[in-house]
C-alpha cells in the first residue's frame, strides 16, 4: 500500500484546519483572540497560520506567516528553508538556538498532509488524532520587521523521527503535542534544555489514523472542504 517518501527531509509542509473557532478557543483554553479563523483545508508554507503563544500571562491566539524569519533575516527568502525545524538541531541551527527557551508556540491543526509514492504516482493522504478533533504541534516564533518597517510574527513547525503510523509514508513527522506537554512547552518559566528537548518526541500511533484523499490537495490554491475526504486508492 505504501512507499514511504524518503527524499525530503523535513515535514510536514501542508495541513488542515477545518475546525471552527469556538473549538479552538475552548481546546486550547485561549484567553485572548488577536486572529478570526476560517476553516481551512489545505495550508502551505508562507501563508499566515493560527497559533497560540504566551501573552502578558494570558493565552492568544494569533496569526502567524509559516516560514521563520529571525530578527536578523535580511529578506522574506528566508522562510522558504524554516518552515520547518528539525527537533535533533534546533540547539545548533542559527535561526532558531537563540528562541528555543525563550518564543515557543502551539500551531493549531485537525490533521497533516503526506505523500506516499506508489508505483509512478504519488497519493496524498491525511494524518489524524482519534482522541481530540484539534490538536498543536510544537513550534517556534520570532518578530521580523522587513526593510519597509513592517513588523511580521513568523514560526516554524518542529519535526521529529516519525512513528509507526507515519513512517509508513514518510520519515519524518510534525512533533504533536499532548495537553501536558502543551502546558510544560508554553511555560515561560521553564528554560531548561534537557526538559524541552524531551517534549519533542513522536506521537502515540494508537491515538493516531490515517486515510487517502483526492490528489488535488497537491495544489496548493485548492481549499475546498472536499479535500480532506476519504476516498478509494483508484480514486483522483
Amino acid at each position: 500500500m505504501f512507499e514511504t517518501n524518503k527524499g525530503d527531509e523535513l515535514m510536514c509542509g501542508r495541513f488542515t484546519l477545518a475546525a471552527e473557532q469556538h473549538q479552538i478557543i475552548e481546546t486550547f483554553k485561549i484567553e485572548k483572540v488577536n486572529y478570526i479563523h476560517s476553516p481551512r483545508y489545505n495550508i502551505a508554507p508562507t501563508q499566515n497560520i493560527a497559533g497560540v503563544i504566551l501573552n502578558d500571562g494570558r493565552r492568544t491566539l494569533d496569526s502567524f506567516y509559516w516560514g521563520l524569519l529571525p530578527t536578523w533575516a535580511k529578506t522574506r527568502k528566508l522562510a522558504y528553508s524554516t518552515f520547518n525545524a528539525r527537533s535533533e538541531t534546533l540547539q545548533s541551527k542559527p535561526a532558531f538556538r537563540s528562541i528555543f527557551t525563550k518564543k515557543r508556540m502551539i500551531i493549531i491543526a485537525d490533521g497533516f498532509y503526506e505523500w506516499s509514492h506508489e508505483g509512478k504516482e504519488k497519493q496524498p493522504y491525511r494524518f489524524k488524532v482519534k482522541s481530540t478533533e484539534v490538536f498543536g504541534f510544537a513550534g517556534l516564533y520570532d518578530r521580523w520587521q522587513s526593510p519597509e518597517g513592517e513588523e511580521i510574527q513568523s514560526c516554524t513547525i518542529i519535526t521529529t523521527e516519525p512513528n509507526q503510523l507515519t513512517a509508513k509514508v514518510h520519515n519524518r513527522m510534525p512533533v504533536i503535542l499532548s495537553e501536558d506537554a502543551m502546558n510544560l512547552w508554553l511555560d515561560p518559566s521553564i528554560e531548561d534544555k534537557e526538559i524541552l528537548q524531551g517534549l519533542l518526541k513522536a506521537y502515540d500511533p494508537e491515538d493516531m489514523y490515517v486515510y487517502p484523499v483526492t490528489k488535488s490537495v497537491g495544489n496548493v490554491r485548492n481549499n475546498l472542504s472536499n479535500l480532506i475526504e476519504e476516498i478509494p486508492l483508484n480514486s483522483k
